[in-house]
């Protein structure tokens, strides 16, 4: 017993210790990407917003690479020097410039791109995969394009080696400088030729605007100018430098005392006693001289010299080697005056060259770009000017010439020439329907019958209404012509009409504006059933009294709507239509008064006679007081009560006449009507415009 005791009150086993639960292994794959591990899509707005980006950056960079060819100036009598400060300023921008090509190169390992074997239809699949990515830019000579233009080569050059090398000339400097400048700029021009591929195959163009393409190409024109110009500069420095070294060495075979030396075009020997004293017996100077080129031809270089461009401030410097690069690239280099250099020579035959092309390519699109600012507006000159001569040799009366002029000019005027129905056709059916909802569904619910529908009717509605301009005076339907459209007035007024068919003397007109609606007679003949193909004729003459912008909604939309929603047949919009319809207030009104006039009628038909009986029972009873002597009292009371039952008398027989009337006229009409076969299987609907009233009844 103490056993099983022991065994039934033994106490629970310890529960294991708690232990935390990691979420960090839970929630890992939760974590967020880091940006830099992103992988973007080529044909996003990110990667398209750099694109747009870099192509800036790359423009400005080109503009900053010639600007070292200006460093060297002529900073004393014969000599040369380096414009430090300049050099300074232009470091700086083109370190600046240097980053964007470096992360340009570190935007392409993170940009998918689309594999060769998918480009069967459509835009095909992306490699998503980091290492294939890196794998395939640095197989590709884009890669050693883009380093190349992101290294900072002319910066080490200028600021590290060449201080570094020691009795290294200025000549040698700018020649190393020159070239390095060169050796870069050739990739960076390159590299914009795919980056203006990839902008145009994402975006369709490079610039969004007509005048931002114009200003772009007009741009790249200035650039190659910029670098025409900042070439001729140094290569008028390099010509006025090898004059004086060959003059140097020809003085320095003269037995006479100090002699030249190379160093001694150097600026910085200007405080030399030695150069002082060659300077005094030199002649250096005169047998290198612009002015007088006997002994040296400068040709096309001499204007730097004569106009001390050499020896110019920056700014003077660059707006007059600007102007010169213009001026030469606009005229094909016909104002060079060359000499017989060979290099000189090819150098101009380049600038003729480089001119015709740029001149070609570029102003060409400058003016294309220019050209599609006012092409809408130019087209619509000719046709205004063919139809000026078409109305001249038709020989249109003036007032119908007036009437073509205003038309043309409001649907300019509303339109600015373009053809919305074309433009909305080439969508697809969803963007459709959306465009045509924000531009209709507002304005469709402004004519109070609309208002009434569900959106889901209106939607399709909105979807098959098109524009419709018309001028002042413009007959937008005759009385008796076919309607083929259902018009919703948006803006404008016009005037509405009906003569009844050509009843003599009957005339009715009221006035629509904005909101209203006319050509109800096709909204009846559509929601008929048994409608027939033609068309219904119109009830009432429509006529513009001022320009007016509307909606209309063509016969075989309508019939379309109105098969397709039921919703249309509802007793609910019948009566609302019945409403808001001008017509049918015509002929209600119209019914209204033609009943109107009946009543009088048959009032006026009662109270004769009624008249007329108790005339004649007047007249009975006073033949018989004049014959009756003696009984005056009795005949006298005889005689009004005689005259009394004959006034409910005639009260009853005309009760009777009216009725009798009423009953032959109700068998006349179901005997005029009679029942045809389908009647009892189809009801047809109740919007049929009722019979005429009958004015002369």
């Amino acid at each position: 017993m103490d056993r099983l005791h022991s065994r039934a009150f033994a106490p629970f086993p310890p529960f294991p210790p708690f232990q935390p639960i990691n979420l960090s292994k839970t929630f890992d794959l939760r974590r967020k990407v880091p940006w830099w591990d992103h992988i973007l899509d080529p044909g996003s707005d990110l990667v398209n917003r750099w694109n747009h980006i870099f192509l800036v950056s790359c423009i400005i960079a080109l503009f900053v690479d010639p600007m070292y060819f200006y460093l060297p100036m002529v900073g004393g009598q014969a000599c040369f020097t380096m414009d430090v400060p300049l050099g300074i300023w232009v470091t700086l921008a083109r370190t600046i410039t240097d980053l964007f090509f470096i992360l340009h190169v570190f935007m392409k390992f993170r940009t998918a791109f689309v594999a060769p074997s998918s480009r069967v239809f459509g835009r095909g699949e992306l490699v998503m995969d980091p290492r294939e990515i890196a794998i395939r830019y640095l197989r590709s000579w884009s890669f050693i394009i883009d380093v190349t233009a992101a290294l900072p080569l002319p910066q080490l050059v200028i600021w590290f080696i060449i201080p570094a090398v020691k009795n290294t000339s200025a000549s040698h400097a700018n020649h190393t400088v020159s070239l390095i400048v060169l050796i870069q700029y050739i990739p960076r021009i390159i590299i914009m030729f795919p980056l203006n591929r990839r902008i145009v195959k994402s975006t369709g163009v490079v610039a969004k605007t007509a005048w931002s393409g114009a200003v772009y190409n007009l741009l790249l024109y200035v650039l190659a100018s910029h670098v025409l110009g900042a070439i001729w500069y140094l290569a008028s420095i390099q010509r006025q430098r090898t004059c004086w070294e060959r003059q140097c060495i020809l003085e320095r075979n003269v037995t006479h005392s100090p002699s030249c030396k190379l160093e001694y075009l150097d600026c910085a020997t200007q405080q030399d006693r030695e150069r002082q004293a060659w300077m005094r017996i030199t002649h250096l100077i005169a047998n290198c001289d612009a002015f007088d080129d006997k002994n040296v031809q400068f040709g096309m270089f001499k204007d730097a010299f004569t106009h001390h461009v050499a020896e110019a401030n920056i700014v003077q410097k660059y707006f007059y080697c600007l102007w010169f690069g213009l001026r030469n690239l606009s005229s094909y280099g016909q104002s060079l005056a060359t000499s017989t250099y060979e290099g000189e020579t090819m150098f101009s035959i380049s600038v003729c060259i480089v001119g015709l092309v740029l001149f070609a390519h570029l102003i060409g699109n400058m003016q294309t770009y220019m050209q599609s600012t006012t092409a809408r507006l130019e087209e619509w000159r000719i046709r205004r000017r063919d139809t000026e001569e078409w109305m001249r040799h038709r020989q249109l009366p003036p007032d119908l010439q007036e009437r073509i002029r205003r038309f043309v000019q409001y649907k300019w005027l509303a339109t600015r020439g373009v053809d919305e129905e074309s433009i909305l056709k080439a969508l697809p059916l969803d963007i459709r329907r959306r465009i045509q909802r924000h531009l209709c569904l507002a304005l469709v619910r402004r004519v109070p019958f609309f208002a009434q529908m569900d959106d889901q009717l209106l939607d399709a509605i909105c979807e098959r209404l098109v524009s419709s301009l018309n001028t002042k005076d413009t007959y937008i339907v005759r009385e008796g012509d076919p309607v083929n459209e259902l018009l919703f007035i948006i803006r404008g007024q016009l005037e509405s009409s009906t003569t009844n068919g050509g009843r003599t003397g009957f005339y009715n007109s009221i006035n629509l504006r904005a909101g209203d609606f006319c050509g109800e007679e096709l909204l009846t003949w559509a929601i008929n059933p048994s409608s027939c193909m033609n068309l219904p004729l119109s009830t009432r003459t429509v006529r513009c009294l001022s320009e007016v912008e509307a909606f209309a909604l063509r016969a075989t939309d309508l019939k379309f709507v109105a098969k397709q929603f039921k919703r249309l047949h509802s007793k609910t919009l019948q009566h609302a239509f019945r409403y808001y319809s001008h017509q049918w207030r015509t002929w209600g009104a119209c019914f209204i008064q033609a009943a109107w006039k009946r009543f009088k009628r048959r009032k006026l038909a009662m109270e004769l006679a009624k008249q007329e009986s108790l005339y004649y029972s007047q007249y009975s009873d006073g033949e018989g007081y004049y014959s009756d002597e003696g009984g005056s009292g009795s005949g006298s009371g005889s005689g009004r009560s005689s005259s009394d039952d004959g006034g409910e008398k005639a009260q009853h027989l005309g009760a009777t006449l009216l009725a009798s009337k009423f009953a032959a006229n109700t068998r006349k009409g179901v005997s005029s009507h009679p029942k045809l076969p389908g009647d009892d299987v189809l009801k047809m609907p109740k919007l049929f415009k009722p019979q005429e009233p009958d004015f002369n009844a």
